[in-house]
């Protein structure tokens, strides 16, 4: 498989060395000016650049029928519009807030007990996701999929960086030297807590779960979820 490599920071080393080891090709190593390329070598486009240039990323690959996943949190605003987009060009999109195998068996964790502590209010549900200084966006992707995850199971109305009100989620955000990201939902009462906690050690978790990812989308059209990925894995 013949990959384009939108970003080339230390996530992209990291799927680019993953990506050789599994025995693909990275023919692309794209950082900037990406309309001014032609991707048809590439079988697939995989980004992980930063939250200003997704977007244009993401459609550049769509519009060229290269079909892309992308990593790239802090630009979901303009989601919907690129599934406009893929949709209208026949093309193939996968997003995922976090590709790591470990993180998706998490979010699975996450909404089943989300559904069991909706009958106990005592419980106080929380997030905090710890990661290094140098990511972006905050909070983290992953940690807005927890929040969303549950509030669809319970009474919240939404999600509030620190300061949220009794119907939301309050998500603490801590930015650490070189942490690869490390995510708690934590459910506290006065006698007690209960907590689910997911810790990576390295980025070769998410940069795996990526090129899986990848290697599944070649070929493929439409709009696609890790979800799917995973359930042709088990």
């Amino acid at each position: 498989m013949k990959i384009a490599l939108l970003g080339y920071g230390k996530m992209g080393k990291t799927i680019e060395s993953i990506a050789v080891e599994r025995g693909h090709e990275i023919v692309y190593k794209i950082t900037e000016n990406i309309e001014e390329v032609d991707l048809t070598k590439a079988d697939v486009a995989i980004d992980f650049s930063v939250p200003t240039a997704a977007f244009k990323n993401i459609t550049t690959c769509l519009k060229q029928k290269i079909p892309v996943i992308s990593g790239t949190t802090g630009w979901l605003d303009h989601y919907e519009e690129a599934v406009n987009i893929c949709e209208k060009e026949n093309s193939a999109f996968l997003y995922a807030s976090n590709f790591s195998i470990g993180v998706n068996l998490f979010f699975e964790l996450n909404q089943k007990l989300a559904k069991m502590m909706n009958s106990f209010s005592d419980y106080k549900v929380e997030i905090e996701e710890v990661h290094h200084t140098h990511k972006l966006d905050a909070p983290s992707g992953t940690a807005i999929t927890l929040a969303q995850q549950i509030i669809a199971d319970s009474s919240k109305e939404g999600w509030q960086l620190d300061n949220a009100q009794e119907n939301e989620i309050p998500i603490t955000a801590k930015r650490i030297h070189e942490v690869p990201g490390t995510h708690t939902v934590a459910y506290n009462s006065e006698i007690d807590s209960i907590e689910i906690k997911h810790t990576a050690h390295s980025r070769k978790g998410f940069a795996l779960g990526a090129v899986i990812a990848a290697e599944w989308l070649q070929d493929k059209k439409g709009v696609h979820a890790m979800k799917d990925v995973l359930s042709s894995l088990s």
